[in-house]
């Protein structure tokens, strides 16, 4: 078996147990490095691979350098019966998510609605983690977050919004649910990355070049151009994703005084705190026309029930594709991950004086 086509599978536990001590290893207290493993690991299990284990080494260089703090709690600074605005102290993004989502649920169950948000925080990995806490409450959950600017408007040159994701949850009977999770922009960076090193051309609606001019060059989008938003150029309603990232910049960085738009930090450059907005809203429908989880239900139904266009893929619903990912990895008894991954955090691991590192043996073909 070629070692470019391994894949290592790795179980849960381990890889959390892992991030967890390279976390503690730099510094990070107990609590928030399993806060940040847990965000990490279900991304990976979801099969969102650009937001799990793959990030590691940035929260790790994080805490190290100090431009992220390790000490600390998050503090609300303002707050009603169903609103709160929390400084997140400039701590890991999952700490910060955490602390909030946990609050806007408290506030649901005793006004009907929480709307909660921070500024002060830092990446916080998926956005669907923190909606789907709400599930587990039979709530409808929120989440959105800004991030370092990535995508050029519409009819623009320049990068000024971040891929600032939407994530929506809604619980339907016996445990099914309805989950959104999706960034803004057409596609995450990693994606024009990846082609890049592959050597390929990117589809066209991905990305644009410094003249604002949609490109299928990845080399392009990465040196000077940039992500172009849901839709793609303007005829195809790239103005409706150039819309909805405005609308996520509302909710966190102007709603909570962080850094929004072109003033967040760039991309990888921590030479500042990054000084992130993000929202987190719980809706409890029981507040509002009983039978909603019945309605749902059958809401998921009309769509994934119908005669798909092609009998090879059936009509999924948001969340279906994440559900049949992690039915894969309980079949194979962990997470598939690629070998050059695995050997990289290894190194990182070695690098702070971390052990064990994670295990190499359990190699499956692509």
């Amino acid at each position: 078996m070629k070692c470019s086509l391994c894949r290592c599978l790795i179980s849960k536990v381990e890889v959390q147990g892992f991030i967890e001590r390279c976390m503690t290893g730099v510094g990070t207290k107990q609590h928030h490095a399993r806060s940040l493993a847990e965000v990490l690991v279900e991304g990976d299990h979801r099969g969102h691979y650009s937001h799990g284990l793959n990030r590691m080494d940035m929260y790790v260089k994080d805490i190290q350098t100090g431009i992220c703090a390790k000490d600390g709690e998050p503090v609300v600074e303002k707050e009603s019966a169903a609103t709160a605005l929390v400084d997140g102290k400039n701590l890991l993004g999952p700490v910060v998510g955490n602390f909030c989502m946990n609050l806007a649920i408290k506030k649901a169950k005793e006004a009907g609605i929480g709307w909660v948000v921070a500024h002060g925080s830092n990446h916080y990995g998926i956005a669907g983690y923190y909606s789907m806490q709400a599930l587990k409450e039979n709530m409808i959950g929120m989440s959105f977050t800004n991030t370092s600017p990535l995508v050029v408007p519409t009819r623009g040159k320049d990068c000024t919004l971040g891929t600032n994701p939407i994530s929506v949850a809604a619980p339907a009977k016996d445990g099914d649910s309805f989950v959104l999770d999706m960034a803004t922009s057409a596609v995450a960076l990693g994606k024009v990355e990846l082609h890049e090193r592959r050597g390929d051309t990117i589809p066209e609606g991905w990305g644009c070049d410094a003249q604002g001019k949609l490109t299928t060059d990845p080399k392009r989008v990465l040196s000077g151009g940039g992500l172009v938003p849901i839709g793609g150029s303007e005829a195809t309603g790239g103005y409706k994703g150039y819309g909805l990232g405005m609308m996520v910049e509302v909710f966190c960085g102007i709603l909570a005084g962080a850094q929004y738009s072109n003033h967040v930090r760039t991309w990888k450059v921590t030479d500042r705190v990054a000084n992130l907005g993000q929202c987190f809203v719980a809706i409890n429908p029981e507040n509002f026309a009983p039978g909603f989880a019945d309605r749902m239900s059958d809401l998921l139904s009309i769509q994934r029930e119908m005669e798909p266009a092609d009998p090879s893929c059936p009509v999924l619903a948001a969340g279906d594709p994440e559900r049949m990912n992690m039915k894969k990895c309980e079949e194979m008894g962990g997470i598939p991950y690629h070998i050059n991954v695995v050997n990289y955090m290894n190194e990182c691991a070695k690098r702070v004086g971390v052990s064990p590192l994670l295990p190499c043996d359990n190699l499956i073909s692509n």
